[in-house]
């Protein structure tokens, strides 16, 4: 059986989550991995078995034996490190957000088709059943035409230590600061929950948002990163098909480590997803129980996860889902999020 030969670059946290995946797929065997810092790329290579070791992109390029990345390095070098790959005739699978602005998502999704290979964004609440099954009940028309959309992405740990102390974590320290490459929680997790309101309900059209970076800390400093970037994002929403909506996020919410939360209203019916409540299935109020407003769970057929889809249409040929048009799509949305609260006004999409 063929493998397809696979590279990680950026090797922190979740780039130990993308090795397990990728490990567990029998198609699949990781050959080198790439850090700018030396101890990391040594130290995540001999934890997962790698030969391959570098510290700069073009290095890693110019050894090869490999067919395709996966980048998982901070926001600010998604664009970079996958126009250097797919210049290099790479499949990329990279990490959310696609780029830091539209017009880089643009140029990778360009880069891509121009390079004829296979190439998708880590939009990892895609490998949730419960939205996959959603988007095909909301493309059955079985809740009619969608009026009304509400969804949200709850986070705690600026309010907790539900993930341990983000004041003297790096690695939390940097989402909330613009001058290390962060959009803030619209760019960190803003990005999923739209996502995840418009892979079923369709395009967003005009958005107004309102962005809000709360005190934190002594003058708003700790050490090297200001602390800057918002961390509350609310957006009202008009999509094409002329509903409309609310998404909001937030790092405050106490009592929700992770929750998303989807609710789709129609002529007909309405359908809910909560992910504390499960992943894997759906509530649905619609025909026989229409009238008597009743909610029935639904379980979802089971779906492959993204690292199942990237390398399935590696071997294939054939592309699959979310890919970087999708996320240069989302990108725009997080854009003119951006010019709208800077102008405190309603933007076109």
């Amino acid at each position: 059986m063929k493998k397809v030969r696979l590279a990680i670059v950026g090797t922190g946290g979740m780039a130990r989550v993308h090795a397990k995946q990728f490990l567990s797929i029998p198609e699949c065997k990781i050959t080198a991995v790439c850090d700018v810092a030396p101890g990391r790329a040594e130290a995540f290579a001999k934890d997962h078995d790698v030969i391959g070791k570098f510290t700069d992109v073009q290095d890693l390029i110019k050894a090869d034996g490999f067919d395709a990345v996966t980048i998982v390095t901070p926001d600010a070098f998604h664009a970079p490190v996958s126009l250097a790959l797919l210049g290099a005739g790479k499949h990329v699978l990279c990490e959310k957000p696609l780029a830091l602005n539209h017009p880089d998502a643009v140029a990778m999704t360009e880069a891509a088709k121009k390079a004829g290979v296979i190439n998708m964004v880590n939009f990892s609440y895609r490998d949730w059943s419960a939205i996959q099954s959603v988007a095909q009940v909301i493309k059955n028309g079985d809740i009619g035409e969608v009026v009304h959309v509400e969804a949200s992405y709850l986070q705690c740990w600026l309010a907790s230590k539900v993930w341990g102390d983000w004041k003297t974590s790096e690695g939390w320290l940097w989402r909330l600061s613009k001058k290390h490459g962060s959009n803030g929680v619209l760019g960190d997790v803003g990005v999923h929950i739209v996502d995840f309101a418009t892979f079923p309900v369709g395009a967003v059209a005009n958005v107004s948002c309102r962005l809000k970076a709360f005190p934190k800390a002594p003058g708003d400093r700790i050490g090297d990163y200001v602390l800057d970037a918002n961390d509350s994002a609310v957006l009202s929403v008009e999509f094409a098909n002329g509903a409309l909506g609310t998404i909001h996020t937030t790092r405050w919410s106490s009592g929700h480590q992770n929750r998303l939360f989807l609710k789709i209203s129609g002529t007909q019916g309405a359908v809910c997803i909560d992910s504390d409540v499960a992943t894997d299935s759906y509530r649905i109020c619609a025909g026989e129980n229409l009238d008597t407003a009743i909610w029935e769970t639904v379980a979802a057929d089971p779906t492959p996860n993204n690292y199942q889809r990237f390398i399935t249409s590696i071997l294939s040929g054939k592309q699959d889902q979310p890919d970087f048009q999708r996320g240069a799509d989302v990108q725009k949305v997080l854009d003119a999020c951006l010019v709208s609260d800077e102008k405190r006004a309603e933007v076109a999409v």
